[in-house]
Order: C-alpha cells, then structure tokens, then sequence
C-alpha cells in the first residue's frame, strides 16, 4: 500500500466524524490527536526512538483494547494528562481516594496537546478509528516515513475546498524547488515567521539530511544542533502550530522545550525578539491585518504598514545576518503599491542584493486568481555581506505566469514546470552563478533564439532601469500575452465609442419591454423621461 493510498484512506475516515457532528475544518485536528499517538507507536515499534516519546497511561496500548464509555473516558482522560503532564491516580495509602500524580515533563508534548479536546460523543465512532487506524499497513508506511505520510494528510486537507485549510499549504512542488535553489546547510539557523504547518522547515531538513545520510555524517553535537537548534518557526494559529509541532517531531525535529513552532505573532513582540538567522524560507499570509497598523505592533519596523505581507517583509530582511539568504512568496500588490510599498522595496534593495524574481503561475494556491511572486535576496553584497546601502545591481526575472496553463485539479501544478527555472538559477544559492538571458522552455511558437530575447521567459533589469523606468515597482513583465488585445489592431476611439452606445441603446430597449411587461409602465415612462432629460432630448415616446 503507497502513502497516497494510506492517506486517501485515512480521508475517507471523515465520513465516521461526520456522523458524530464535526465538520471539514475540525476533521484533521481531531483525527491527528488519535494518530499522532499511533505514528509514535509504530516510530518506537521501529525502533527510531532511544526513548518513548509519551508516557506510560498514555500510548496507543493503552487505548486499543477498550471498547465503550470506558474507552471514550479514558481518550479524554489521555487527552487531558498529556496536555497537563498529570493525571489522576488512586491513592495508595487511603482507599476510595484519588490523588493527582505528575506522569510526565516534556514541554513538546504539552504543547502539542494544550487544550486538546476530542468532540467525539459516540464511543462507537472512536473505536471505528482506532480498529481502522490499527488495519493500514503500516509496514508499507515506514518506508516512506510517517512525516511524509502525515504530510501527504495535511496536503490533502488544503486541497479540499470545504476546509478551508489551504491558506496554511503552500504547494510541495514549490517549496522543494525554493528549497533546491537556497540549498541550507547543517550548522545554518533556518527561520519560518508565518510557519503554518511547518512545511518550508521540514523540507529544509530533509534536504539537509540528504546531503548528509540523514545527519549520520555529523558529529553528535551536530546532530543536537539540527534536531534542536537549527529550525524556529513562528505561527499565530494555535491548531495550525499544534498540527506544526506534529509534523517536526514525526520528521525527528525537535526544536527547543517550544517545538520548532513557536506560538505567536512573527509582527509583534515574539518576532522583535527572534535571533538573526542564516536562512528565511516564507510564505506568509495574504491581506490586510484586521487591526490595521496598530495590530502590526513592531516598533523596530520602520515604515509603518497595515499590508501584512509588507511588515513581513521588512521583518525577513531585517532579520538575516550579513550574508543572509531569504526566499520569500508574495502577491503582485507588494511589487507594485505605492508610497510605503515603494519605500520598503528600495530599502531592501539598498540592504541586500534583490538577485532573482520568479513570477508564478496563477491557480495554485487556495486563493484562485491570486497572482504571486518569489522573490530571493541576500542580506549585503558578496564581497561585502556587512554593506548596508546599494546592494542590488541587476535582478533576474523569470516569467512562469504567461502563456502558461490555468493550473488546478485538472492541471495540477508540478516540479517539471519548475526545473527549468532551477536551471537558470543556478547552483550558487546566493544568486552568483554566472548567469545570461534566454531561456525557451513552455514557449509555443518556434522563436527560440537569441536574437528574439522578448520571447524569454528569463531576463535581467538593472538596478538603475528599475528607478528610471519602473520607478521601483517591481511588477517587470514583457511577454505578449497571447490572449491579450493587441492595442494596436484596435479601432479608431469614435468607432468603439459608437459600438458601445449601441449596446447600450439596445440593452435600454430591453429593460423598457421588460419593466412594461412585469406592469411597472410608469416607472419606465419616469426613467425615459429622466434619460432623454440627462442627453438634452425631447422625450417623443
């Protein structure tokens, strides 16, 4: 059984939730606080643990016996002992007496389950769970690795509509291909400000460990630093960061006595507070912050902004170290609002070198028509990683948005449409790699040539050409969309003009019979009267 069949299969178990009540968007939480004790389960059975993450009273034995009242009080009893760390005992030395007994100390597994409640009323519905829980081939599942299976869930709970969840997922394909390109490497502090469920640090480890046969190639030091020093994400969402926190430790991720997932506002205090770091990886939120400017409360920011993706922005390349690689996702508003938009971009050219633009396709976020960018920078200069002014000389543009398919479910989004950029990026994940214009690839007609370099999907624009002529919007893009109108092939102004009063006249005349044939005649009498009035004529109807 593939991990795709596993997690279609774990899917389907929403069916037995729905019947107890709960809906689409509490059906992952809710299942994950049962099979997170399971994937435990099988991880220990497998031997990867040196010791059992949960305590005794509270691991998948403990449940898959029981049947009834008895087995849905005890999951609430386990919910409440791992989220508190105590649970209630008998008494030894006074019968008929219970006393309450610290069964466990671990900071990560109660910030896991803080507050963790199932809304489970049935105890038929539980025991479904654990007795289909306990038949997925599990062997199969190891093999690919339960994080991966449990990412495949998460995955599968954003591309469902009803969840709503998909603002959390940024697509897998996109993220390994940032990852490709920013190549982090053991020793390196990896920050992930709007964190959602983990998904741009997990993929900075598993490319870390497979440069490094899983980490075996460090020394044991090495290996503490990457299970609990290297990742630190920041997520405001409680569910999301608990759903986060899974995901690290089932990856073998650690992080500090908080998890890799820190709870919080990356645009308050908690992200004023983080520590410099070597890489940023982010896709943060879409929108206006509810509060405005006042809910964004960074002192330390210094153009204030209610645009979230903006105030981000200025957090991500404020907080890198001299030298710092960033590749950050945000929609095309951020390249090309003025007044304070404008400010923030030439300020971050001016403190990093702005190497690499990658325009996206359309249709593959949760937020359809939603166009998006990814932009790559690093803090300094290359020579000069301290340098604090004039850093960008050139930016890279690549254009994967036109004349390229409405991607979704019927054209999924892939990292084949990616590889191409990866390419031309280069393999310097500071942007340095000796680079030059053209590149042909999803280009239909059959001018793929130097000399027709309009044609390219990947250009560079100096720093100077974007002040003068783009007056430092970065919106930069030349290709002819196909299904554009050509401005030149248009008609004269007075013949677009008559065609559309025509329209017009001819809509007008549509309303009058349709308002007279529902019996509102003097109502459309009133409106003639009032429109031949507005043009200066003589109403003679």
């Amino acid at each position: 059984m593939t991990n795709t069949q596993i997690v279609q299969k774990l899917w389907n178990l929403c069916d037995v939730l729905r019947d107890d009540g709960i809906n689409y968007s509490d059906y992952v939480t809710e299942l994950v606080l049962l099979l997170f004790i399971k994937m435990v389960h099988e991880n220990s059975e497998a031997g990867l643990f040196q010791k059992h993450p949960l305590p005794e009273g509270c691991r998948w034995q403990d449940l898959s016996g029981k049947d009834g009242l008895t087995l849905l009080n005890d999951y609430k009893g386990l919910l409440l002992a791992l989220s508190t760390g105590k649970c209630m005992q008998a008494d030894p030395e006074e019968q008929g007496k219970t006393i309450e007994v610290q069964i466990h100390e671990d900071p990560l597994i109660q910030a896991i389950y803080t507050d963790a409640q199932t809304r489970l009323r049935e105890p038929q519905h539980l025991r479904q769970l654990i007795v289909a829980l306990d038949q997925i081939d599990w062997f199969s599942a190891q093999k690919d690795g339960l994080g991966d299976l449990y990412e495949g869930l998460l995955e599968k709970n954003a591309n469902e509509t009803k969840s709503g969840a998909g603002q959390y997922f940024t697509p897998r394909p996109l993220i390994d291909s940032i990852v490709s390109c920013i190549k982090p490497q053991a020793g390196e502090t990896i920050q992930d400000p709007a964190a959602g469920t983990a998904g741009f640090l997990i993929a900075a480890d598993s490319y870390i460990k497979s440069q490094t046969d899983e980490l075996y190639d460090l020394s044991e030091k090495q290996q503490a630093f990457q299970r609990n020093k290297a990742f630190i994400g920041v997520e405001l969402v409680p569910g999301t960061r608990r759903l986060a926190l899974m995901n690290g430790l089932l990856h073998g991720m650690e992080g500090d006595d908080d998890g890799i997932v820190h709870l919080g506002n990356a645009l308050g205090q908690k992200g004023a507070n983080l520590a410099k770091v070597d890489i940023i990886l982010a896709n943060p939120p879409f929108g206006t912050s509810k509060g405005g400017e006042a809910s964004i409360s960074r002192d330390d920011l210094t153009f204030k902004t209610s645009n979230k993706q903006l105030a981000f922005l200025q957090h991500i390349y404020r907080a890198l170290k001299p030298g710092g690689r960033a590749a950050v996702v945000l929609p095309d508003n951020v390249l090309f609002e003025a007044g304070i938009g404008t400010d923030i971009r030439r300020d971050l050219m001016d403190k990093c070198n702005l190497h690499t633009i990658l325009r996206l396709p359309t249709g593959i976020f949760y937020a359809q028509g939603v166009k998006t960018n990814v932009l790559f920078f690093t803090k300094g200069t290359l020579k000069k990683p301290e340098q604090q002014a004039g850093c960008t000389n050139n930016v890279w543009v690549y254009d994967l948005r036109s004349n390229m398919p409405n991607f979704g479910k019927r054209t999924p989004f892939g990292g084949q449409h990616l590889k191409p950029f990866e390419k031309v990026y280069g393999k310097k994940p500071d942007g340095s790699s000796k680079r030059s214009e053209g590149e042909w690839s999803f280009v239909t007609d059959n001018q793929t040539t130097p000399d027709n370099i309009e044609a390219s999907r990947w250009r560079v624009f100096t720093r100077q050409w974007i002040s003068e002529q783009k007056g430092d919007s970065l919106d930069i893009s030349w290709i002819k969309d196909d299904d554009a109108v050509d401005a030149a092939n248009l008609p004269e102004p007075d013949v677009l003009a008559g065609e559309a009063m025509s329209e017009l006249t001819a809509a007008l005349k549509e309303l009058d019979g349709l308002m007279q044939a529902l019996g509102a005649g003097e109502q459309a009498d009133a409106q003639r009267q009032l429109l031949a009035t507005t043009l200066g004529l003589e109403d003679k109807t």
